[in-house]
């Protein structure tokens, strides 16, 4: 009998167009949400004021995001028109984004953030769905090791439409909004993905793990997953947005430029590093096993950095967190889609696990408010290594047979 497993393989055409739609999902956000809504922000209340209101911006911002995203994914899991959202979700998000340019008042600024917000997430809810329409498990860690591109790439368009005297500040918003069309329109128009009818039917995942007689631990798989990925998620989100100031408190020398080359550094070695890594747990057939490992690491990096006392232990510390982190983070937005229990609410489910991302931007300006004064960068980066060991123990006992 001939091996029927190549048939139930995806094109890696279609996992290469993904792939890079996904890429233009993350350049949608980034360069927007980190340089240029800053920079309108300071134009219209100034500098001293700005800070105050971004993060107003960014609590209602992220509300919206992931209302939209449970929202439209739910919808499309509805209407199973997950091309037809994506192609609207992307009209509007653009047109939107152009729009805020425009704002002459903070309220009025904030109003079309979270219109943006709903919009960017009606493109992205059904985008992230398709996947688990289309991929199938033996795949879904090339297929994460892929996703794991795309925040180097959103990093890269940020330096790209900064550079000096390339554009204004509208310019910049439409060279946004064209990269994005560029990189989400060819798997709309061009990806035509084999049609694997097991993937949206209902499966059986058995799991076999220390209290296997206890029938409630194949469901107990999704919820571990998730409260996994909130803890790294919580520490990513952490170091996004206070590691220049670790860095500058440990050496003064160590500025913004430097910064962000480390950062560049990391960013780019994490996606083929989670390239290889999901490819080797697609071949073993062990989904779980990278992220526990990684899960470790990023722990015993964030320790490092809680004693780091000197720029070299500072940036050695940090590299181990910051791909161990990525690499898990990639390759668990993949893996996740293998243990949702139901084909026909993926979009719902997963813009439930898209509350991992978003919370922690609500919390982590609180969390770092309470400990930082008191307990310096050390007592934050043991706490969220407490977190990071947590994630990898909740995994560490999930075994499957499939």
């Amino acid at each position: 009998m001939t091996d029927p497993a190549p048939a139930r393989r995806q094109s890696y055409r279609f996992l290469i167009l993904y792939a890079l739609a996904w890429a233009g999902g993350s350049i949608a956000y980034v360069p927007f949400l980190t340089l240029l809504l800053p920079v309108r922000i300071s134009v219209l209340v100034g500098s001293d004021a700005g800070v105050g209101w971004l993060a107003y911006i960014g609590f209602f911002g992220a509300i919206a995001a992931s209302l939209g995203h449970i929202g439209f994914g739910y919808l499309s899991d509805i209407t199973r028109r997950r091309r037809l959202w994506i192609w609207i979700g992307l009209g509007i998000s653009c047109f939107l984004l152009q729009t805020t340019g425009r704002a002459t008042s903070l309220t009025g600024l904030i109003a079309l953030i979270v219109a943006w917000q709903l919009a960017l997430n009606m493109m992205l809810a059904p985008l992230a769905a398709w996947a688990g329409d289309c991929v199938p498990d033996r795949q879904k860690g090339l297929l994460g090791g892929l996703l794991a591109f795309a925040p180097g790439m959103g990093a890269l368009s940020a330096a790209f439409i900064t550079i000096p005297d390339l554009a204004d500040a509208d310019t910049r918003l439409l060279l946004v909004a064209a990269i994005v069309v560029f990189c989400v329109l060819p798997v709309l128009l061009f990806g035509t993905p084999s049609h694997l009818a097991e993937l949206n039917t209902a499966r059986v995942v058995q799991p076999a793990v220390a209290d296997a007689d206890d029938v409630s631990v194949r469901r107990g798989i999704v919820p571990r997953m998730w409260l996994a990925r909130l803890a790294v998620q919580i520490a990513e989100a952490a170091l996004f947005s206070y590691l220049f100031y670790w860095f500058n408190a440990i050496d003064p020398a160590m500025g913004d430029n430097r910064t962000a080359r480390v950062l560049s550094f990391v960013l780019i070695l994490s996606a083929p590093l989670a390239l290889f890594v999901g490819r080797w747990a697609d071949l073993r057939n062990r989904p779980i096993k990278p992220l526990v490992i990684c899960a470790a690491l990023s722990s015993i990096g964030l320790f490092g950095m809680a004693f780091a006392n000197s720029q070299p232990t500072a940036i050695a510390a940090y590299a181990v967190f910051g791909l161990a982190s990525s690499v898990f983070l990639a390759l668990h937005s993949a893996e996740t889609l293998r243990f949702l229990p139901r084909p026909d609410r993926r979009g719902r489910d997963l813009g439930l696990f898209n509350l991992t991302n978003t919370t922690p931007s609500l919390v982590m300006p609180w969390l770092t408010l309470a400990l930082v004064p008191y307990f310096g960068f050390s007592g934050l980066f043991i706490l969220l290594s407490v977190l990071s060991i947590f994630a990898s123990l909740i995994l560490a006992n999930v075994r499957l047979r499939t």
